[in-house]
């Protein structure tokens, strides 16, 4: 199994990165705030307009390290990386099951099965921990969205094409998010949830996981790139311009226990308040330069807690469940695996 190195996340939006020997360093303001070993790094991920030298940017790029830059909301905007390497063959085989309709619904029903799973999950968890605290329509509530996302997950076992596979994962997700606001516990109108919305998010809570959302954007995308994989080209997602397609297939079955299980525990336990978002003339809604900060150190940590894969009988850090999975999809391709096993969490 792959070591699980670190992620530097610069904040700063006047931070400077550079290499120093076998070091990336980061200054700000002329002096030096961190540095790390490069053979440590696994990515750097900056938001804002953190700059880079060129030295940095070619040795990351010889070591493989991708460097990613993020707006303050988390909306990926570049990246820089080295020549790509590893499998064509892997990557052929990548295509043409993508053209290969019974082949690409054979993964996406995996895909779209472990996501309802992991959103019941959730909703399962909320209801043993804290349904004596819920009020009893709010209980029932989410006692009926349970049956209705079992009964999703049951139906996408059974679905054998890509486009209504597609209308299950849409369904699962209406049930899911009707329910989010239940699972905030805390009594303050201004961390409400109303609903998903996106660019911009339009309240806190949906800011929250926009931010998440893509921190686990670009540890899936790297994931796969890997493990050799191209992450434009995916399976549930359709190809677009400038989407990383198979990235957004792999994050589907991990939102659930990795982002959105973090966002409510940030809010339940007062980690996060109000105060913590910046709200935009134009209506969009952010985290402050202290807040993120304080996302990205949790994020962090809850990559280092140790889980076993359900498939796999592995014990292993979260934060390596993203290459685990790519891995597998990998070996399913290339005809190791008959089928795709997707992370249902437990």
């Amino acid at each position: 199994m792959r070591r699980m190195r670190n992620t530097i996340y610069v904040t700063s939006e006047d931070a400077w990165l550079r290499k120093d020997g076998a070091n990336v360093v980061v200054e700000v303001e002329g002096r030096e705030r961190g540095r790390a070993p490069l053979h440590m790094i696994d990515g750097v991920v900056s938001f804002g307009r953190a700059g880079a030298s060129p030295a940095l940017l070619a040795a990351c790029a010889e070591a493989g390290i991708t460097v990613s830059h993020l707006d303050p909301n988390g909306r990926f905007l570049a990246r820089v990386e080295g020549p790509r390497s590893g499998n064509v063959l892997l990557r052929r085989a990548q295509y043409r099951a993508a053209d290969d309709a019974p082949r690409a619904a054979l993964i996406v029903r995996g895909i779209v099965t472990a996501k309802t799973a992991n959103q019941r999950a959730v909703l399962r968890r909320a209801l043993r921990d804290h349904g004596e605290r819920l009020t009893p329509e709010a209980a029932a509530n989410l006692s009926a969205a349970e049956a209705r996302l079992t009964d999703i997950a049951r139906r996408a076992l059974v679905a054998d094409d890509v486009e209504g596979l597609r209308g299950l994962e849409g369904e699962a997700a209406a049930h899911y998010f009707a329910m989010f606001r239940h699972l905030i516990r805390v009594d303050d109108p201004a961390l409400s949830f109303g609903g998903r919305s996106r660019r911009p998010p339009l309240d806190r809570i949906n800011a929250l996981l926009s931010f998440l959302y893509a921190l686990l954007g670009h540890d899936c995308r790297s994931a796969l790139e890997t493990h050799s994989l191209d992450p434009q080209v995916g399976y549930l997602h359709a190809d677009r311009p400038g989407r990383a397609s198979l990235a957004l297939d792999l994050m589907e079955e991990l939102r659930p226990v990795q982002a959105d299980r973090l966002a409510l525990s940030l809010v339940n336990r007062r980690q996060l308040g109000a105060e913590d978002f910046t709200v935009e003339e134009a209506g969009g809604v952010r985290l402050t330069d202290a807040a993120r900060k304080r996302v990205l150190i949790a994020w962090q940590e809850r990559k280092r807690e140790e889980l076993r894969h359900p498939f796999l009988g592995e014990t292993m850090p979260f934060g390596l469940v993203c290459h685990a999975q790519a891995q597998m999809l990998a070996r399913h391709l290339r005809g190791d695996l008959d089928g795709y096993p997707a992370f249902v969490w437990k």
